[in-house]
């Protein structure tokens, strides 16, 4: 196939055109295989069923590479008008306007963004309809260094906590540096409460272990200790989206995982890949976790409670 050349894809009830889908996204680098913006495509096409029920109703900000890794990257939240009419798009106001997000709700739209090489899809923590109040609370644990050791530490701590106010919670890695631990809520606070929630929870971790957890938001304040980032936690903030590829070399995937899989020794940010999240994604990882969003304010009191 020529470099120029497009490849038809059927998605579901549509048929999505892919231009240039061997052109090279992905460089291979000294050990790394390379991947195309086809192989891209597979990938989103054979997750589909495992990712858009993450997708649904939430606002997207794209992160394209039409270059691929390596090139120049665009942080993208207005659909264009070029897009297909079928894509869905929401209105949400800003400051002074509005901006016209994407929203990805069916096999289709996956396609075309991965087309438009838009390799990692950043989504809201709330829906359409109620975007002032999220229904998913995250823990992004960052670490200073490549060492993940402190990461899965943090997430024990962190989910013992969690354990101690009744509050289930998700683990996935970022296919970055780190690992995100969601929590599903009820969608009845607003986002100022939610966050501060979530920044009493990390305070309370990092006054158990000063020395090892910061909640610092400036770099050059937090030394060598993990970063407890919940600044995901705003309205239009986002979070990457389970089962999005990440834009670094070898396509790695952030992937939801079971709290078990935190014990193999093998485990790090970038675990998974476009080549296995698939198979990881048929075991289920979350099954029933984030089925019901839990009140707030039951977890408030037991914090209070704890926190004397």
């Amino acid at each position: 196939m020529s470099a120029d050349a497009a490849r038809t894809v059927r998605a579901g009830r549509r048929t999505v055109e892919v231009h240039r889908p061997d052109k090279v996204l992905f460089p291979g680098g000294r050990a790394g295989k390379e991947y195309t913006k086809s192989d891209l495509v597979d990938y989103y096409r054979a997750v589909a069923p495992f990712m858009l029920p993450h997708l649904r109703g939430r606002p997207l900000m794209l992160e394209r590479l039409p270059d691929g890794v390596g090139g120049p990257t665009f942080m993208q939240k207005n659909t264009p008008e070029s897009y297909p009419d079928w894509v869905e798009r929401v209105e949400v106001p800003k400051e002074g306007g509005t901006v016209c997000h994407t929203v990805c709700g069916d096999t289709a739209t996956l396609v075309h963004l991965a087309d438009q090489a838009c390799v990692t899809l950043h989504r809201w923590l709330s829906r359409v309809g109620r975007l002032e109040r999220p229904d998913r609370m995250v823990f992004d644990l960052d670490p200073s260094g490549d060492d993940f050791a402190p990461v899965r530490e943090a997430a024990v701590l962190l989910a013992e906590l969690l354990d101690e106010l009744k509050l289930p919670s998700a683990l996935m890695t970022t296919g970055s540096r780190g690992l995100h631990v969601v929590v599903p809520v009820n969608g009845h606070d607003d986002f100022d409460e939610v966050r501060a929630f979530a920044r009493d929870v990390a305070d309370t971790l990092v006054e158990a272990h000063p020395e090892k957890f910061t909640t610092a938001a400036r770099k050059k304040d937090r030394g060598d200790r993990l970063y407890l980032d919940i600044q995901r936690n705003g309205y239009a903030q986002t979070a990457v989206a389970p089962y999005t590829v990440r834009a670094k070399p070898g396509a790695p995937v952030a992937t939801p995982m079971a709290w078990a899989q935190l014990d193999d020794p093998g485990l790090d940010a970038r675990r998974w890949s476009i080549e296995d999240a698939v198979e990881q994604a048929r075991t289920q990882p979350w099954a029933g976790v984030l089925t019901k969003g839990r009140a707030l304010g039951p977890a408030r009191r037991r914090l209070d409670a704890l926190r004397g």
